[in-house]
């Protein structure tokens, strides 16, 4: 058995990384004593304990967890946004390249994913690099997800509160903490324009990259997709301006929930010039913790998709 020790493990990401891992058939978990949670004795013993601590933490408390890691040489998931374009930290998206799931399996230190860049890199990376879309053109990114993104403030506003807006639009400062992430791990030599909003449900993430093609080119879009991840088990890319959603015409960010699965697909108008680029998948699974679970399972050598659903 392998140990891993949840470092927040009462918050949204790192309950739903131990509902999992209760399930894992290969993973201990060992707990802090939630009197000694602010103890950096006791925090020190269990990362010293564990094969593997996943740090589910506010940005601030994430970096110096991984001070004491650091001092003691431990091996850190970090699930906050602080090192995802840190250097020395592998980037935990195994399906961003070919080598990814190496680089995973090797390192010390890895950075989970941003629930929004997760379906963003794995739409634009590919098309970028295959040159079907310009690395140096401005993007702009519409996206929802559900409120358990927000955390447990944004979860109690809308779970006890009648007035909680059914839509709201917010990172309208253009500051949005997914951004660096996004721009680096797609390629862009642009920061992309990103309006995240959220919505009166409580998990499930829509994305849409609308996209202008001088040459009409829309269905080699779909065709690098549908290639890229022919062989992927978390990754779905739908035919060709194909609505898959049991409420079509309507694409909604419904579906995923409770599993580490990503849908994408390509919609284009019938001259192929105009297209939108379309990612669904659970912000608290494949966004979050399923995708936690599937970068542990690289790291300490199981099969990757153990216990990444709920």
């Amino acid at each position: 058995m392998k140990k891993v020790f949840i470092d927040g493990e009462t918050g949204t990401t790192g309950l739903q990384v131990r509902e999992r891992l209760v399930n894992h058939t290969g993973i201990e978990i060992i707990s802090i004593d939630p009197a000694k949670k602010r103890d950096v004795d006791e925090k020190r013993r269990l990362m010293k304990e564990a094969d593997v601590t996943v740090l589910c933490l506010p940005d601030d408390a994430a970096v110096d967890s991984v001070a004491l890691a650091k001092e003691e040489g431990c091996r850190v998931l970090d699930a906050s946004s602080v090192h995802r374009v840190a250097n020395g930290w592998t980037y935990g998206l195994a399906e961003m390249a070919s080598d990814q799931r190496d680089a995973i399996k090797d390192a010390q230190f890895v950075s989970n994913p941003g629930c929004y860049p997760t379906g963003i890199i794995l739409l634009l990376k590919p098309l970028v690099e295959a040159g079907l879309l310009a690395s140096d053109a401005h993007y702009s990114v519409n996206a929802i997800s559900g409120y358990t993104g927000g955390g447990n403030k944004l979860i109690d506003q809308y779970e006890n509160n009648a007035n909680a807006p059914t839509y709201a639009t917010y990172g309208l400062n253009f500051k949005h903490k997914h951004l660096p992430e996004i721009e680096k791990w797609s390629g862009l030599k642009q920061t992309p324009t990103f309006i995240p909003s959220v919505g009166s449900f409580a998990q499930g993430m829509l994305i849409s990259i609308p996209v202008r093609l001088a040459e009409g080119n829309a269905p080699a879009l779909h065709a690098a997709l549908a290639e890229t991840y022919a062989e992927e088990e978390f990754v779905t890319v739908h035919p060709f301006n194909e609505v898959n959603d049991p409420n079509a015409p309507f694409l909604t960010p419904h579906g995923l929930e409770n599993t580490n699965q990503v849908e994408l697909a390509v919609f284009a108008s019938e001259d192929g010039k105009s297209a939108v680029l379309s990612a669904k998948l659970d912000n608290l699974g494949k966004g979050a913790s399923g995708a936690a679970v599937q970068n542990l399972n690289l790291m300490l050598g199981f099969t990757e998709g153990l216990a990444v659903n709920l």
